[in-house]
């Protein structure tokens, strides 16, 4: 007959690679999805991880949740399929291969290939690909690995360009001319959901200017009258004050900027740095953030250079249309505005004056705004509604840029055109700045080795510094100081942006946006504040989405433009090859590549799709003729890598391609579900949704769950830099991946950002898996002495004792509860009902309340129940964990199911438990209660240090209803026994033995009734029993305070007893307990018989007694116990399964076992009968 295993050890880590072992050489996972062949589908995307990083810590979190939802539809009946991915393009890639080369992205096409440096990139984002799977398989993560889609393949690309063209041919596909967001480091434009990914705006310090801007005075009427109010030697300084977090930029000021509605004031008085007279205009409201108010209307004369306090006073008030049209000096007469007209260059005199903007504010600054059309968005709108010229240099290949190149530094003159140079710039001052790194992150010194050393980076001065130093010594600096703001960065280098403009494609979704927020609202997002907050928000603010990147490595965009402008979108590789046939017979190709290597329109294979390449620099070399006749280049750009993960859901299965009829018969599409973290809410979801609904005018997936972040235990960012990182592979290894799991996800919800503690990992394998291991040995042992094999006819539920009843009610009611969470996507709700369940009710309840009906004795229908109740409790907790710890779940089940043979396999090919309806609400209420006095008895007796094994004489518990008292007196037999007493009293509270009173939760109720918060608690505190019996009944109680209803509800306060004497006193909700704690000698005795009992059971198992072998037990004589022995000795002999029990004056303490009770120390010999 088979046995039960038993197992002398437990180890997490070991069951997890015992498991494994068996899975793989099973096939379990191929096998989960094969039996569920003709099933509903359940339909779940993988987002693409980059395999030129390593897996962390962070990686096993998103990917549980991932594994949880979908073993538990497989289980569930559905259809699971899990295809990988891995995302192969994009910045991450291109900057490690620079770093790994010692290159930058100007060396491509000089030190290296744009064949090799790709060449080199496909190399380098598989990098990691043994890591990720090794991980992937050692946590369980069932996904097909084997399988993968893989972003760089030309199937996948054929894909993306057939969306672009849905996109192209539905208008919403151009190209423009902006200020973009700008990565100097990365040396490519960026979109503004990058921009937004988490962590990507940050706090900085940067040396902040409040410009002096010499206004000219050409007859304007506004400059007349503040000069005819001004005192002599004042009005000849008149200056315009405008404030700059990034000084770099004022070099490249064209117009300063009011708001219409704002008052603005001309104010006379002093430089604070030079001490010179002047008049300085700025807004009314901001006076006196530059000027002291007590030094208004001071005494001028009395003045001197250096002076702390500065007289001023208020020469005119001015509104912002009287400053409109005021003319003012260049500040930095560096280089001339011109306007490029072909080849021609001329001066362009229309800027450096005041311009109108509605977006002006008085929050901070001076309420003027500096105007660099170059560098801000807003900056180059009002400067091209007013007709102002942007500051720009022309280069050697005689394109417009602005002040500052691509690499963040002002231009070389030698990279200029040298006619533009002559007459446009001024060397002598130009020359000091020329080559200077507009900030520190970009210059090369602080960047060997491809290394940033931010720390001297920080350290050194910077540009900013230097100009405002030259700016103070030249009197054009009125205020300089250190200012903390809000300031992007690229989420990939981690370094500073900058707004630049640029030539970039754009998809159109703004045209989509209602619709978008439309379908938004029938996700269903968890937690759904993200949902409607952080995605719905972002969505309803959203912008054009920047597609283009001046990158290589990466898709193509698949566009072609003649000089003319005429432009086609290629949206197959069939379509690229008939054009390209057309280009052959123009002339404009020798030959069609494509077909040159065998490549045959229409073959889908792998073998013929491996022919060609997609990418640069092939795709760049293919020249196609336009319907005019004439050459079509491609455009050089590549698309954001975000749209090449957004577009997976048809990428991976090479759509319209390929497999059309099943995603158009939305058999694989969209989504039931996916899962990833939090920053993919502007990356990934984003990317997805918005293709969905401007290609499909659909969702692409139905339910969402945005993970938090996993931070160090003291939470913390982890990072290898700070040493706080937790290596998943040491982790996994030394606890288990069962541990891990079970850990993350039971400690909070998974959108809560987790705080990563390795004694959570250790608490969790020592309460919640060692206490079901103890509870499958406890069984297995008993099981196998008996020879149970679950094979018996059920003992019917009717049959059963009370307390199987209650557990098996409570187990479906467990079913049930699990089951509800795991559709609402709740894991961490499932897994602390599981835990709850094992740990208090099975264990620490019903096996330890039932251990005598498992010793010895036959096999009757009691014993029976107990055996197939425990079974069936432990083969459903194995069922409803298996999804989150599925590797000891699957030892747990298989260990039950060897024995009885009548289930699957595996517990990941059966299915997952439902009801058979049996639930006693009304029982598990008074077995409810029954725990509930028993932990209050329990809490009173550790408080004055009473062992559980001394009887006491009684409870009394003031009720207060018949139901309660009803249900407590169904359990008064189970809680006598479980705290130890012989009585439970029952009294009325109106019997007025207890006194009570309601102690106020001021967090809660401050919040609702603030205003009368005082007055609440003095009412409270003089609300009589009466009153208070009424609340316990009532649920709730009303007070009239200053004639409106106050409402104070049982959550909103705690009804406390006060000890009375003889007894201590404990609450609860509505259970009040009273314990009565005097130890009669009577009382006594019998505490000090248990003790015996107890000691005796110590000895037999540290000398291996069989739990059936019956002994005899020789005590030493002791006037603490004898008498108690005495009284007991029936009761002794029974617990211990002694024939007899002897007190002897004369035991050789050689033969015995010293044991020590209380201030009595006896010698205990104990033999096999």
């Amino acid at each position: 007959m088979k046995k039960f295993n038993e197992y002398s050890n437990f180890s997490l880590s070991g069951i997890n690679k015992e498991v494994l072992e068996k899975w793989d050489k099973e096939n379990v996972f191929s096998e989960s999805v094969a039996t569920r062949e003709g099933a509903p589908s359940f339909v779940f995307y993988e987002g693409p991880p980059s395999a030129n990083g390593m897996p962390g810590i962070h990686h096993v979190m998103a990917r549980t949740i991932k594994d949880i939802i979908c073993r538990y539809k497989t289980m569930k009946g559905f259809k699971v399929l899990r295809k990988a991915g891995w995302d192969t393009h994009g910045l991450p890639v291109e900057l490690a291969v620079e770093k790994s080369l010692g290159i930058t992205k100007e060396d491509i096409g000089s030190k290296i290939s744009v064949d090799d440096y790709n060449a080199a990139c496909r190399k380098e984002v598989m990098k990691y690909t043994r890591e990720w799977e090794d991980l992937t398989h050692k946590m369980g993560y069932w996904v097909d690995m084997k399988h993968p889609y893989i972003t760089y393949e030309n199937s996948y690309i054929e894909t993306l360009w057939w969306l672009l063209k849905q996109l192209y041919n539905k208008g919403l596909l151009y190209k423009g001319y902006t200020i973009q967001p700008y990565s100097p480091a990365a040396g490519t434009g960026l979109s503004s959901h990058e921009l937004n990914q988490p962590g990507c705006y940050r706090d900085v310090k940067d040396t902040t200017v409040t410009a002096q801007f010499r206004v000219v005075d050409d007859g304007n009427a506004t400059v007349k009258r503040i000069k005819d109010n001004a005192l002599a030697g004042f009005g000849d300084n008149l200056y315009l004050l405008a404030w700059t977090t990034t000084p770099w930029t004022l070099p490249s000021n064209t117009a300063l900027c009011v708001g219409p509605k704002i008052e603005y004031v001309a104010v006379e008085s002093f430089n604070p740095y030079n001490g010179k007279p002047g008049i300085f205009i700025l807004a009314k409201q901001l006076v006196h953030s530059y000027f002291n108010a007590e030094c208004e209307n001071g005494d001028f004369e009395a003045y001197k250079a250096g002076d702390k306090n500065v007289p001023y006073r208020v020469v005119v008030e001015l509104t912002g249309p009287e400053l409109v049209g005021i003319k003012y000096e260049q500040l930095f007469p560096w280089v001339k505005p011109v306007d490029k007209i072909g080849d021609e260059i001329k001066i362009n005199d229309n800027g450096f004056r005041v311009i109108p903007g509605d977006y002006v504010t008085t929050e901070d600054g001076t309420g003027i705004v500096h105007i660099a059309p170059t560098f801000g968005a807003d900056d180059a709108n009002v400067a091209k509604a007013a007709g102002i010229p942007s500051l720009f240099m022309i280069t050697t290949k005689g394109e417009t840029r602005p002040m500052v190149d691509f690499m963040g530094k002002y231009w070389l003159t030698d990279e200029l055109d040298q006619t533009f140079v002559a007459n446009c710039i001024n060397k002598e001052l130009y020359g000091e700045y020329e080559g200077a790194y507009v900030k520190n992150a970009y210059d090369p010194k602080f960047n060997q080795d491809g290394k940033y050393d931010e720390a001297a980076a920080n350290k050194a001065e910077d540009l900013n510094i230097y100009l405002c130093m030259k700016m103070k010594a030249a009197g054009t600096a009125f205020k300089i100081e250190k200012h903390v703001h809000n300031y992007p960065h690229c989420w990939r280098t981690d370094k500073p942006i900058l707004y630049y403009p640029l030539d970039s494609w754009f998809i159109k979704s703004t045209a989509c946006k209602e619709r978008m927020v439309e379908l938004n609202k029938t996700i269903r997002w968890k937690p759904e504040y993200t949902g409607s907050g952080r995605f719905g928000n972002w969505l309803e603010n959203l912008n054009d989405w920047n597609l283009s990147r001046s990158r290589y490595w990466g898709t193509p965009l698949p566009i072609w433009r003649s000089e003319a402008g005429e432009e086609k979108c290629i949206g197959s590789i069939a379509e690229l090859y008939d054009e390209i046939e057309k280009s052959v017979a123009a002339g404009f190709m020798q030959s069609n590549p494509y077909k040159d290597k065998g490549f045959i329109p229409g073959d889908y294979s792998e073998e013929n799709y491996h022919k060609i390449d997609l990418h640069r620099p092939y795709v760049d070399n293919i020249i196609l003729v336009s319907e005019t006749g004439q050459p079509m280049k491609r455009e050089l750009d590549l698309i954001d890598v975000w749209f090449d993960s957004g577009s997976m859901p048809y990428a991976q299965v090479h759509y319209p391609f390929e497999n059309k009829e099943v995603l158009d018969g939305r058999t694989i599409y969209p989504a039931d579900f996916i899962a990833e973290g939090v920053d993919q809410t502007r990356g990934w979801f984003f990317t997805l949704h918005a293709i969905a609904t401007m290609v499909f005018d659909s969702v692409a997936f139905k339910s969402v769950i945005s993970n938090g972040l996993v931070l160090d235990k003291n939470g913390n960012k982890m990072s290898k830099r700070l040493g706080n990182a937790v290596d998943p592979f040491k982790a996994i290894d030394k606890y288990g991946a069962d541990a891990v799991r079970w850990y993350m996800v039971s400690n909070s919800s998974p959108w809560d950002n987790l705080k990563f503690d390795e004694n959570g990992v250790m608490e969790v394998s020592r309460k919640f898996f060692g206490t079901l291991y103890n509870t499958y040995s406890f069984f297995a042992l008993y099981a196998n002495v008996d020879n149970f094999d679950n094979s018996q006819p059920e003992v019917p539920y009717e049959e059963r004792p009370e307390i199987d009843r209650w557990i098996l009610s409570l187990l479906n009611t467990l079913i049930a509860e699990v089951g509800s969470q795991m559709e609402d996507y709740e894991p961490t709700k499932a897994t602390r009902a599981i835990q709850d369940f094992v740990c208090d009710n099975l264990s620490n309840w019903y096996v330890r309340l039932n251990r005598k009906r498992f010793w010895g004795g036959e096999m009757n229908t009691d014993k029976l129940s107990a055996y197939q109740t425990l079974y069936k409790c432990l083969e459903t907790v194995a069922l409803l964990m298996a999804p989150v710890s599925p590797f000891i779940a699957d030892k747990l089940y298989r260990d039950l199911t060897v024995v009885s043979c009548n289930c699957e396999k595996s517990v990941h090919l059966a299915k997952y438990p439902v009801s058979d309806g049996h639930v006693d609400k009304m029982l598990e209420e008074q077995m409810q209660m029954a725990q509930d006095i028993t932990s209050m008895v329990l809490a009173l007796r550790r408080k004055k240090n009473l062992k559980v094994k001394q009887p006491l004489s009684a409870i009394m518990v003031p009720v207060v209803d018949e139901a309660q008292k009803r249900n407590i007196e169904a359990m008064s037999q189970l809680i006598m026994s479980e705290v130890n007493v012989k009585d439970i009293k029952f009294v009325g509270n109106e019997d007025g033995i207890l006194v009570k009173k309601v102690k106020p939760d001021f967090r809660k109720l401050g919040p609702k009734y603030g205003p009368v918060m005082k007055q609440l608690s003095q009412m409270v505190a003089k609300m009589s029993q009466s009153d208070i019996l009424d609340f316990e009944k009532d649920g709730k109680f009303t007070f009239d305070i200053n004639d409106q209803q106050v409402v104070i509800n049982a959550d909103d306060a705690e009804v406390i007893s006060e000890d009375i004497p003889g007894w201590l006193v404990a609450n609860y909700g509505r259970l009040t307990v009273a314990l009565d704690i005097t130890v009669t000698d009577e009382l006594k005795r019998e505490g000090i018989a248990r003790e015996i009992v107890n000691r005796i059971q110590n000895i037999r198992k540290s000398h291996k007694f069989e739990i059936t072998d019956r002994i005899v037990v020789r005590i030493s004589s002791n006037p603490e116990t004898d008498e108690a022995i005495s009284e007991f000795n029936g009761y002794i002999s029974k617990q211990v399964l002694a024939k007899s029990i002897e007190v002897d004056g004369n035991i050789n303490a050689e033969d015995a076992e010293a044991v020590t009770l209380d201030d009595a120390t006896l010698l205990v010999e104990i033999k096999k009968a």
